[in-house]
């Protein structure tokens, strides 16, 4: 019975697909140049997008997939990014960022049309082959800041202390409620992690509006830019309202050097000036030119029909599985609870026909104990069957813990790598208490029965227990590490101590093998499987989701297989 339900499942698969393929033959002529739209949202994430929303919202990987296709897809003229705002975090910008590389290296124009940019959007749109503003738009390139709060002088007010004992010098994260200022080690690590982040961003910048890094810093000084100083400054192409977009795209495509711009970059890579209302602004009447897809409908259309299910054999599949949040125990809660977790990865480490797994993680760490039951998860799945870790904006403490169980890590270069040390304490409420006029009464026993209370501080004893225990877990953490990385103990303790690194400074340490994205790491899982990366693969998407979540317009989600025919 299960084998004709599935001979079944694949006949109704292909015959959708054979549906898809009609419309998309239609929707995707080959007499008139196809654009796929690609809409940037600051709401982008790593799950699923949110379900009440007035407009569609791509999630990372969608993007991804769609501009992956789109290179390779002779029916694509070229793509537009509608950039509303960047996503939060530099991982984020720098692998959709590496996409649209990919794309003008498969010979094909990325347009950018954006009503403002920040530095995070910029540096995605400068590997663009055009940028566009309207005559009224911002470019807001001012540099980058790390601020952080410091509510030490708030606490003392209230009459609260935290006591704080940390494993690694560098491990700052109670540092705010500790003290006013950062400490050396703390302002040390930032400012090397934001040195790293800036010469990306200088880096991206120059090679993609084609000038010298001393020339970018300057600019950089200099802004922010309104939007004819920027095309001014050669740092965008043209002004542009959005009826003109069109137009402007068909030069594009035909390779004319002109487009119906009311001001144009100096430049050598920026097309002369010509009037807004040029003749080549077609009217309201007038055939489209140019036909626009938007990325929902080339997703759903086009990648969903490309491949054919084979009727006598299963197709080989991939667990993409997406670790978000803080780590905690149990089964519930936000974040990653490493009960349901350790429990979907034991299920994929029985499942046959599941050849590998890519494990998408997005995390700042959390419980030390939830962290090693998740990490006993992952080093199971691996005896039995490869796993890639892709690590996203953040992989710290825990969520670098869970990475390190994996045959191969992935970064890309403005991750927040390591912070590889382990912090604990408690807060002491005593003079918030005596503030309140509250009093507390309490019969122990046992020498260290009120180690946690809150109404007082750490005796020498109680303390020099508890640094005991956190000693003891970054000694198993650093052992954790240095087994799966390969590394001896000592160096990795020479790059832990709770310190933060750049995806970039991490390969150099080897806590990273590659600096890529989700779509790299499934290409090398594919590869580890034994899996012609050119060959249809399905991708099954984990964690499942509640139903509500499937009233979300990404219909790849929640969990849902998606057959890609091939990955290379």
């Amino acid at each position: 019975m299960t084998g004709v339900l599935d001979w079944s499942r694949r006949l109704g698969s292909n015959i959708g697909r054979a549906a898809r393929r009609g419309v998309a033959a239609r929707v995707l002529p080959r007499n008139q140049p196809v654009w796929v739209v690609v809409r940037i949202h600051p709401m982008m994430s790593e799950g699923p997008p949110p379900v009440i929303s007035r407009e569609p919202i791509l999630g990372v990987l969608e993007a991804l997939e769609v501009l992956e296709s789109a290179a390779d897809d002779p029916r694509v003229s070229g793509v537009l990014l509608r950039i509303v705002g960047a996503p939060s975090g530099w991982s984020k910008v720098q692998s959709l960022r590496n996409a649209v590389v990919r794309v003008r290296e498969a010979g094909k124009p990325v347009a950018v049309y954006s009503e403002t940019l920040d530095a995070a959007g910029f540096l995605l749109a400068s590997a663009a082959t055009k940028i566009w503003l309207p005559e009224v738009g911002s470019l807001f390139l001012v540099g980058l800041r790390a601020e952080s709060y410091f509510f030490k002088g708030l606490l003392e007010n209230l009459g609260v202390r935290p006591e704080v004992v940390r494993a690694g010098d560098y491990k700052s994260a109670a540092e705010r409620f500790t003290r006013e200022r950062m400490s050396p080690e703390g302002r040390e690590q930032i400012e090397a992690l934001v040195d790293d982040l800036y010469s990306e961003l200088v880096g991206g910048i120059a090679a993609g509006r084609g000038l010298d890094a001393a020339q970018v810093r300057a600019l950089i000084d200099r802004g922010p830019y309104q939007a004819r100083a920027a095309v001014e400054s050669g740092l965008i192409d043209a002004c542009l309202y959005p009826d003109e977009i069109e137009g402007a795209l068909f030069c594009l495509s035909e390779g004319t050097a002109s487009t119906p711009s009311a001001h144009s970059s100096p430049g050598g890579s920026a097309e002369p000036a010509a009037s807004a209302n040029t003749a080549s602004v077609q009217p309201a009447t007038e055939e489209p030119k140019v036909r626009m897809i938007e990325a929902f409908a080339y997703l759903n259309l086009r990648l969903s029909a490309r491949a054919y299910v084979p009727m006598a054999k299963r197709l080989p599949r991939i667990a993409y599985v997406l670790a978000r949040g803080t780590i905690g125990r149990g089964t519930d809660g936000r974040g990653i609870a490493s009960g349901s977790m350790s429990k979907l990865l034991e299920g994929l480490r029985e499942r046959d026909d599941v050849r590998g797994v890519v494990l998408r993680i997005d995390s700042p760490g959390g419980d030390a104990i939830a962290s090693d039951l998740l990490w006993r998860s992952v080093t199971r799945l691996a005896e039995s069957k490869p796993v890639v870790a892709s690590m996203g904006d953040v992989a710290a403490s825990g969520g670098y813990f869970l990475a390190a169980a994996a045959h191969q890590i992935f970064a890309e270069a403005g991750t927040v790598t390591g912070s590889i040390g382990v912090i604990g304490g408690k807060v002491n409420l005593e003079g918030l208490f005596a503030r309140l006029g509250v009093s507390t009464d309490a019969v122990e026993r046992g020498a260290r029965a009120g180690l946690l209370s809150g109404d007082r501080e750490f005796t020498p004893d109680e303390r020099a227990a508890i640094r005991s225990e956190i000693s003891s877990m970054y000694e198993i953490f650093i052992d954790r590490v240095a087994r799966g990385r390969g590394l001896s103990r000592e160096s990795v303790d020479r790059v832990a101590r709770g310190r933060v690194w750049s995806g970039t400074a991490a390969r150099s340490h080897g806590l990273v093998d590659e600096i890529g994205g989700p779509l790299d790491a499934l290409r090398s899982v594919c590869i580890r499987a034994g899996i012609d990366t050119g060959d249809p693969v399905a991708i099954d998407r984990y964690p499942r989701r509640v139903a509500l979540a499937r009233l979300s317009p990404a219909l790849l989600w929640p969990g849902r297989s998606v057959v890609i025919h091939g990955i290379d």
